[in-house]
C-alpha cells in the first residue's frame, strides 16, 4: 500500500493512499471524529475505476493532523484486536 502526502500545513493533512477503500477510509474517519481536537476528517474516492481515496484531516491547534491520523489508526487496531479476542471466545464455546 502507498501513500503520497498531497498537501500538509501546520493543520491540514491530504493524503492518497493507492489500493484502499470505503472500508479502511469510514473507519479511519469516524476515529477521526472520535477526537474533539479535529476539525474537519473526510474522504473521496473520485473515480470508482482508480481506487485511490484521498484522506483529508483538519486540526485545532495544537495537535497535528499527523498525529491525529496515528492516533485513529491506532484506535482502530486495538477496536479490531477486541473483536477478534470476542470473536475467538464466542466460537470456542
Amino acid at each position: 500500500m502507498k501513500i503520497k502526502v498531497l498537501k500538509r500545513t501546520e493543520n491540514e493533512l491530504k493524503i492518497e493512499v493507492e489500493g484502499a477503500g470505503h472500508t479502511l477510509c469510514n473507519l479511519l474517519q469516524k476515529k477521526l471524529l472520535e477526537n474533539e481536537n479535529v476539525d474537519v476528517a473526510g474522504y473521496d474516492i473520485p473515480h470508482p475505476l482508480t481506487s485511490n481515496p484521498i484522506i483529508y484531516v483538519r486540526t485545532k491547534s495544537p495537535l497535528k493532523p499527523e498525529d491525529a491520523l496515528l492516533d485513529a489508526v491506532e484506535r482502530a487496531k486495538e477496536m479490531n484486536k477486541e473483536f477478534g479476542e470476542a470473536l475467538k471466545r464466542l466460537l470456542q464455546a
